[in-house]
């Protein structure tokens, strides 16, 4: 579900924890332990999610396709880099 504009009131709780409501958390497909980014621009608060190469390519748009093959290439390409430097 693809929401333009959602607006809803919460509140800070002790220890200044904001609680994601549950249609916001939903609609960014946020669960526990999710990373989030938070930006204050102004006298706004901005939290955006953060997301990892494993929710990329199971939910993130395609842009490109790849062989299994090319993609094990890559990946020994660079351990191979990673274990010089």
């Amino acid at each position: 579900m693809t929401v333009l504009s959602l607006t809803i009131k919460a509140r800070i709780g002790k220890k200044r924890v904001l609680v994601i409501p549950k249609a916001i958390a939903e609609n960014l497909s946020l669960d526990e332990g999710s990373a989030v980014r938070i930006t204050v621009a102004g006298n706004k608060m901005i939290v955006e999610p953060l997301r990892d190469a494993i929710w990329l390519s199971l939910h993130g748009e395609k842009v490109a396709r790849i062989t299994l093959e090319e993609l094990e290439e890559e990946s020994i390409e660079q351990q191979r880099k990673h274990l010089k430097g």
